[in-house]
């Protein structure tokens, strides 16, 4: 069975990109390879895998990858998640499905101190809002 792979690209791939790919996994991992990537990756914020536990949802182990590194992987959908990527982000050869979703960033520093913890929060939800209305039009195509 074809399963499409789907990568989401930000900046730093620490936060959004990464939640991005773990709440897709979780939800829709049989249907689609998922990836993330980031134009200048860094590694994945405390912060995104803390909220992503709340949900039980373990990014504990992902990867903050170039995205250079998945040009010639045969990505069938990119979809960045912030607007500078959405700039800067290369043209993936083959016939790819290109979507911006511009999502604000909850990064405000390395810091893990609760007072950030809302900010993650509210990027999360906006990620899952934005891959259920994805996965809808899917079906519906």
């Amino acid at each position: 069975m074809f399963k499409p792979k789907v990568i989401f690209i930000c900046t730093g791939n620490s936060c959004r990109s990464q939640i991005a790919e773990g709440i897709m996994r979780d939800a829709a991992g049989k249907d689609f390879d998922v990836f993330s990537a980031g134009s200048h990756p860094s590694h994945v914020h405390p912060m995104a895998i803390k909220v992503m536990s709340e949900r039980g949802i373990d990014i504990s182990e992902h990867t903050s990858d170039p995205i250079d590194y998945y040009l010639d992987k045969d990505m069938d959908i990119v979809i960045t998640v912030c607007d500078h990527a959405n700039q800067v982000c290369p043209t993936f050869p083959g016939n790819v499905v290109r979507l911006h979703w511009s999502i604000k960033d909850p990064f405000s520093g390395w810091g893990q101190e609760d007072e950030y913890i809302d900010a993650f929060r509210r990027t999360r939800e906006t990620i899952y809002e934005r891959i259920e209305e994805f996965l809808k039009s899917r079906k519906d195509e």
